[in-house]
Order: C-alpha cells, then structure tokens, then sequence
C-alpha cells in the first residue's frame, strides 16, 4: 500500500493546486497554509515547464529534497474557458525511500495513470475558475490510494 508513504497528491493547473489530499503531516511544517500550498503548485509547474522547454521532454518525473520524493506526472486537459489542452500535473510528495527509491517512484507513477485518465474524463470543458467543482474528487483520492 503506498498510502502510508504519502504525505499529499494533488492537482496542478496553471501553477496553482486545483485539488489536494493530506494523508500525513509533512515532517517539516506544522501547518498547511493556502499560500503554501500554491507556491508548491507554482514550484513543481515551474520545474516542469523548465524541463519541457530545456530539454524538449517532459520526462522529468521526480526530484529529492532532505527526507522527501516530489513526484509528478504530466498530463493535458482542456478547460471550458481554454482553446486547446494545457498541462495538468498530478503530484506526490512522498516519503523517500532509503532503498529502491527509483522503484517507488515508478509504482506511484503507475498508480496515479488511470487517476489522470478519470479526472481528465470527468472535467474536460469544465470551468476551471470555479474549484469547487473539484472537491468530490478529494474524496477519491482519498479512496484510490487508500486501497
């Protein structure tokens, strides 16, 4: 079960973290602010925009920092209000593995695939501007990684 190595997944869009899950205290901080967890959206967007325009890829798919793994996986949705997909990035900050770290990664990432593939189907011309929309999905996050 790789729940119990996760401290947070979410959803980046334009930078800013559409949709979140805690599932255990970042070691680090005591409390999760708003402004918090959008300078991480705007961080790990930056990142990977960075390695797309850089290198011509997007197959950056982690980075390390002291005790913890950023994950992410990138994708493309089309938002009601835009004229053709843009980048939607799920991330994971997660425990780092002290063994087989590159091993987790890939599992997350296989994990979190069809998750991708759900919320793209469900929110494909939706009003992104409105996030409220997207808080019945917390709740499978939740439940995905749970099981």
């Amino acid at each position: 079960m790789l729940a119990k190595y996760i401290y947070e997944v979410g959803l980046i869009y334009r930078g800013f973290v559409i949709i979140s899950h805690e599932f255990k205290e970042l070691p680090m901080q005591k409390a999760q602010t708003k402004e918090k967890k959008n300078l991480r959206g705007a961080f790990i967007s930056a990142i990977s925009t960075f390695a797309e325009t850089a290198f011509h890829n997007n197959a950056l798919e982690y980075l390390e920092s002291g005790e913890i793994s950023f994950i992410f996986k990138l994708t493309k949705v089309k938002s009601k209000e835009g004229i053709s997909p843009e980048p939607l990035i799920m991330y994971g900050l997660t425990e780092k593995k002290k063994k087989n770290n590159e091993k987790f990664v890939k599992r997350f990432l296989i994990k979190v695939e069809p998750i991708l593939e759900e919320f793209t189907q469900k929110y494909t011309n939706k009003d992104f501007t409105e996030l409220s929309i997207f808080e019945p999905f917390e709740a499978e996050l939740s439940d995905y990684f749970n099981h």
